[in-house]
């Protein structure tokens, strides 16, 4: 090779330093930025898998079990999710006790079933149905309670419709024997009911196990897996969506699971709306319709009939007596005898607004820290750089 051929290989322009610089900058401000274990109090150890992922991750626990045990997968499946999917401590329960173990998880009935001599008989009379069959046409449970197979698929088909799966039961009357996976899908010929099944099963194996979480973002099939369930917050890296991954609500650090799952049902219900109504309207004792008084004395005129009346003891206005203003007989009228009721009512919908407040406020202020961090990384960057190539910014 030539050194004129050399050096012309070595040449470079101002623009590619330009764009090298560019490219780097993300790794040069990530290699600046600290550890975030040790700067961020919310940080813990957690990975977002996909579902073929979890249901990899269950079948391998699934496996486990059943090749201690002896046991079959479907077995192994209710024993896991009956337990948390702690897996040696069912081995050690099973090892200690194993019919007390599979009664405590439905698996086997508290007594043993009562040997009937009707079982021989070549047919059976089904007790949901009350037709008569073959006898290989009965199927039971460990219960040992036989009902004709069409019967339990229609029970199977109800059951997944309301979307049950892993607590479908025995249909005899106080038997809490549970129907293993294996029982259910021998009876279940159309493939959408097997597959609504599966994915239910999946649904409740997640939500039993105590280091996975659905990503609550909509639509997102992502879940979270940490092998301790913290209650910090954890971030969907398809979604970005931020949760707690203990309770798996919005993150609401630094307030408790307990206090904000309470928070929430109380904004989700209609109890602040009843409350309300109890607090700032009374029936006119006329007509009875709902008036509402926002302020004023306590002469009120119903709209609807016109009639006048005390807002304190609901008593005519006209016969009130000459304490028009300041009512005296707020105790000796029965009608208001909650009137201690509705001050609590009052009382208990001012501080629900003055927390709501609040939290919308917290909210807002947050979704434009969130906005400013934003803009001030874009300026950064455009500091740093002469060219610019708008879809690298965001």
């Amino acid at each position: 090779m030539s050194g004129e051929e050399f050096e012309s290989d070595m040449e470079y322009s101002d623009d590619d330093c330009c764009y090298e610089d560019y490219y780097n900058i993300e790794e040069d401000c990530d290699a600046e930025q600290l550890d975030p274990s040790k700067t961020d109090p919310e940080y813990f150890l957690y990975e977002c898998l996909t579902v073929e992922e979890v249901e990899r991750l269950l079948n391998e626990s699934v496996e486990i079990l059943s090749n201690t045990l002896q046991i079959t997968p479907s077995l192994a499946k209710v024993l896991l999710h009956a337990h948390e999917w702690a897996i040696q401590d069912i081995i050690v329960k099973y090892r200690g006790d194993s019919c007390k173990l599979l009664v405590m998880s439905k698996i086997k009935p508290p007594h043993p079933p009562e040997s009937v001599a009707s079982r021989h008989l070549r047919h059976q009379v089904c007790p949901v149905c009350v037709a008569s069959q073959s006898s290989d046409m009965f199927s039971s449970l460990a219960c040992g309670h036989l009902f004709c197979k069409d019967c339990w698929t229609m029970h199977f088909e109800v059951q997944i419709t309301q979307g049950i799966s892993t607590g479908i039961g025995c249909m005899a009357q106080e038997c809490e024997v549970l129907a293993p996976e294996d029982f259910v899908l021998t009876l279940l010929s159309r493939p959408s009911t097997r597959d609504k099944y599966q994915q239910f099963a999946f649904r409740d194996y997640v939500k039993s196990h105590p280091q996975l979480r659905f990503c609550p973002g909509p639509n997102c099939q992502v879940v979270i897996r940490a092998k301790e369930p913290w209650a910090k917050r954890a971030i969907c890296n398809l979604c970005r969506t931020a949760f707690c991954f203990r309770c798996g609500t919005d993150y609401h650090a630094p307030t408790d699971c307990a206090t904000i799952k309470k928070w929430l049902t109380k904004c989700a219900d209609d109890s602040e709306t009843a409350n309300y109504i109890s607090a700032h309207t009374k029936d006119c004792p006329r007509c009875h319709i709902c008036i509402e008084k926002n302020g004023g004395c306590n002469h009120m005129q119903c709209y609807n009939c016109k009639h006048d009346f005390c807002w304190m003891c609901l008593g005519d206005w006209k016969s009130h007596g000459s304490e028009y203003y300041e009512c005296s007989r707020y105790k000796e009228n029965p009608s208001i005898a909650h009137e201690s009721v509705h001050a609590q009512a009052r009382e208990a919908l001012k501080k629900y607004l003055h927390y709501y407040e609040r939290v919308c406020w917290f909210c807002f202020i947050m979704l434009q820290q969130l906005l400013n961090d934003k803009i001030t990384s874009i300026d950064a960057k455009l500091l740093k750089c002469d060219s610019i190539d708008y879809v690298m910014l965001v």
